[in-house]
């Protein structure tokens, strides 16, 4: 018997409230390597969010799910330790990133996705663009955000803002003007009642 793995949800009768989600289903990253990232990132006083505001450029829908960088400047002035977790940040992003004081970057450090793992599972929080990352991060356990353009790809489906396979996540989405501004408007809202909470 053969049956293609996108296919399996159909042969196995899958439906949204049956699709298995539980909290994880990575196992944890090496604790050598988690408290690699704990040394290298300090003290933990602030919440600690990732930051991955862009996808590979190849992608077909890359200029519809990536943003410049400097767009997070809505949320950049909040009193949270923002840290990049952006591999590969095109030009006019990294020009950016050497002025601003408000994004740590030690992603000179993250050689492999394990490594990535591992600086994931000591933040309290990733908010990305339909990346890798997003699919990483919420198969750790973590909670994540998912900024989403008004068309998203199938698997984030339409009207809701969780996800069935990731019971962490929330989904941001753009409305019909597209525009990434009004949705980390909403981000900053919901990162301000996170630092009272905290």
């Amino acid at each position: 018997m053969h049956c293609p793995m996108c296919s399996l949800p159909l042969a196995l009768g899958t439906r949204l409230d049956t699709i298995p989600s539980a909290l994880s289903y990575l196992p944890p990253p090496p604790a050598a390597r988690r408290r690699a990232w704990e040394d290298r990132l300090g003290s933990h006083d602030k919440l600690r969010v990732g930051l991955v505001w862009s996808g590979n450029p190849k992608h077909t829908n890359d200029h519809n799910r990536s943003l410049p960088v400097k767009t997070l400047s809505r949320i950049l002035d909040l009193d949270v330790r923002f840290i990049s977790l952006q591999k590969d940040p095109k030009a006019g992003d990294s020009a950016f990133l050497r002025e601003c004081t408000g994004i740590v970057d030690l992603t000179e450090h993250l050689t492999d996705f394990v490594e990535t793992a591992a600086l994931v599972s000591c933040l309290d929080l990733v908010i990305t663009v339909d990346t890798s990352v997003a699919h990483l991060a919420a198969a750790l356990g973590c909670a994540t955000w998912v900024l989403l353009p008004y068309t998203p790809d199938y698997r984030w489906l339409l009207d809701r803002d969780d996800s069935p396979w990731y019971p962490t996540m929330r989904l941001f989405r753009q409305n019909e003007r597209r525009d990434y501004g009004i949705v980390l408007d909403r981000v900053r809202s919901e990162l301000l009642t996170l630092i009272s909470a905290k």
